[in-house]
């Protein structure tokens, strides 16, 4: 399906800034089906001055009454003349009477989308060099065939919908939201209060009064001043001053110096009571820059929050038990290294010296789960931080080792045996598959050498799996050689690691050039 920016792009040619207005009203629009009880589908008119239907919106608190995708519909302009209108004179449309689209009865309102600071009212058709006023039109459609109660709750969402249309008419809704952290935003079935512009209570739902009753407060709320209630009911001094600029920013009048302004402060923020944390957005209200009030939405996240910072707890733990996992295997490695360096029997040394890298590579991996948020790693960087652990260990120094492709991102459970993989595999190339002319061993680039001896580390990966080549140009396999049968300890941990921890293939093979070529083939899940 093509996004909202697909559509603009294939049929019109507006401006960043104008597409940009529609991406912020469709991203907010949500709140304006619920308010309405109806659907809401966004209009834009394309190069050739077709109406093609861009984006679709149904309520969370009504049926809807387009059970199909409207989008990417072409409006005829002959059938329906009123969004052709609102794109000519920029002003509301309403149906006198209701239209049917099959068995439901419905009433549609045409709201055009004015680009806030472009001039109203022109039609382009007539003045081309006039600009684009009108970047689209907004069809709000409400079902006619199951009248609604006029409950209390239904007219203080109707009439704060009808201001919300006329401020998208006029260029002011959506705002441009500064400093909101983030945070996501209450839906109007979360708690809905409409405070008057001396920011008193004149409903709340009963969602709303939940949320504050949990928060302490155990009287009613209409009628009372909203920062009076929540300076009594916040703990934190801050907090409260915050709530009540992002008020005050509300309900006041354009223009007005009854309070100053405050920018630092946006119009949604997470607030902690004495029982409860509450989530807050205000959305003011100025329909024809008049200020009628404003719309608090509010909801209760005190589960959340405490899920989140057990999770945040949890993650810190874990990447603390990482944190010493490394120290302890950077201190086993030292004391292998130190005891091998002890060493006479050239046997015993080696072994010790296998085991130095084999618990290096693990305790690798360990320190970037420890610097991670995710339980993922990095194998590129491992790669590129274990190449030289490893030569300097061996002691090798006529080796160029280099990472050709991307290896990408894997879970820990993946990557910490495939580390290990790779760790044996580049290894064994550098211990058993060194020629006779060699270079200086870099990590990342081959040493400017007459006839370097290198080892390569390639990958593809797919969606499906991750397959990494180790490719050297070294004395290659000896005869007769049969992976299956080898009693090397290094291929034997490669070929039990690939097969159960993995799940995945080993081959071995002498290259075409020589030297030798390792590929190993990883599902990914």
């Amino acid at each position: 399906m093509s996004t909202l920016v697909d559509l603009l792009a294939e049929h019109t040619t507006l401006s960043d800034a104008a597409a940009g207005h529609l991406q912020r009203l469709v991203a907010e629009w949500q709140l304006l089906a619920d308010l309405s009880f109806a659907d809401l589908m966004l209009t834009v008119r394309g190069d050739n001055g077709a109406m093609v239907t861009v984006a679709q919106c149904r309520p969370n608190t009504a049926s809807t009454v387009f059970p199909g995708d409207e989008v990417g519909r072409v409006i005829d302009r002959a059938a329906d003349d009123q969004v052709a209108r609102a794109f000519a004179d920029g002003r509301i449309h309403r149906d006198e009477d209701p239209t049917w689209h099959g068995a439901v009865a419905i009433r549609r309102e045409v709201i055009p989308v004015t680009h806030p600071g472009a001039p109203v009212g022109v039609d382009p058709d007539l003045d081309p060099g006039a600009g684009d006023a009108i970047v689209g039109v907004l069809i709000r459609a409400t079902d006619l065939t199951h009248p609604r109660l006029p409950s209390p709750l239904e007219m203080a969402y109707q009439e704060s919908a009808n201001d919300l249309c006329q401020m998208v008419a006029d260029g002011t809704f959506p705002e441009k939201e500064g400093n909101s952290q983030g945070l996501s935003t209450p839906r109007a079935g979360d708690g809905f209060i409409r405070l008057d512009t001396e920011g008193v209570v004149s409903y709340a739902s009963p969602n709303a009064l939940s949320a504050f009753h949990r928060m302490g407060w155990t009287s009613e709320l209409a009628g009372r001043r909203l920062i009076e209630v929540t300076a009594d009911l916040l703990t934190d001094r801050f907090e409260s001053e915050d709530v009540a600029a992002m008020v005050e920013s509300a309900v006041r009048p354009v223009g007005s110096a009854r309070v100053p302004y405050r920018d630092d402060v946006g119009m949604r923020m997470e607030v902690d009571a004495r029982r409860a944390t509450v989530l807050l957005r205000a959305v003011a209200l100025r329909p024809r820059g008049s200020a009628t009030g404003a719309v608090i939405l509010i909801r209760d996240v005190t589960e959340v929050k405490r899920r989140d910072l057990a999770l945040i707890s949890k993650d810190a733990t874990i990447r603390e038990i990482h944190h010493r996992v490394k120290n302890n295997l950077q201190s086993v490695s030292a004391l292998l290294r130190l005891q091998s360096r002890r060493t006479t029997n050239p046997e015993a040394k080696g072994a010790l010296n296998e085991a130095v890298r084999r618990v290096a590579s693990i305790a690798l991996v360990h320190e970037l789960l420890s610097a991670s948020v995710d339980e993922e790693v990095d194998l590129d960087e491992v790669t590129d931080r274990l190449v030289p652990i490893l030569v300097d260990v061996a002691g090798e120094s006529r080796v160029s080792v280099r990472r050709v492709d991307r290896l990408g991102v894997l879970p820990a459970d993946q990557a910490m045996p495939l580390v290990m993989v790779l760790t044996e595999l580049i290894q064994n190339a550098i211990e058993h598959g060194v020629g006779a002319a060699g270079g200086e061993l870099t990590a990342g680039a081959v040493s400017p050498t007459t006839q370097p001896t290198w080892i390569e580390v390639h990958a593809h990966r797919d969606v499906r799996e991750l397959a990494i080549e180790v490719i050297d140009n070294g004395a290659g396999l000896p005869a007769g050689f049969d992976l299956n049968t080898s009693d090397r300890l290094g291929l034997q941990i490669v070929k039990t690691m690939v097969s159960i921890d993995l799940g995945g293939t080993l081959d071995m093979r002498r290259g075409e050039a020589g030297g030798t070529e390792a590929r190993v083939v990883v599902p990914l899940r």
